[in-house]
């Protein structure tokens, strides 16, 4: 049943990543990936949350690992990183980098404290 609950999250998440990332791309023409920025910070908070709130293992498995593991994406964010330092726009590579982890962690704690007060 657990794989079936991954597959179920999976089928919702990457979907969702694709049509957030189109979404909020469009909405930002600086060069800076936006839409990976947010999915990830947005896949860390709600992660956070199901951590926190202690939830059943079909909840983790549905929504932790299935939706969060199809919603975020590390690949696609060292990609990003590394395209832009390539493009030689290096200040927005780290920002990207430096960004991207500590609003991860920054969600992902506000997710976990969310998360224990349900």
């Amino acid at each position: 049943m657990t794989p079936l609950l991954v597959v179920l999250g999976a089928a919702v998440g990457a979907p969702a990543r694709y049509l957030t990332d189109r979404l909020v791309q469009s909405r930002h023409a600086t060069g800076f990936p936006w839409g990976t920025f947010t999915i990830n910070v947005v896949g860390s908070f709600v992660l956070g949350t199901v951590a926190g709130a202690a939830t059943s293992p079909a909840v983790t498995a549905l929504v932790g690992t299935g939706f969060c593991g199809a919603l975020t994406t590390y690949s696609t964010f060292g990609w990003e990183t590394v395209g832009l330092a390539r493009e030689g726009r290096r200040l927005l590579a780290v920002l990207n980098a430096v960004g991207s982890v500590m609003a991860g962690l920054g969600a992902a704690g506000l997710g976990l404290a969310v998360g224990t007060t349900l």
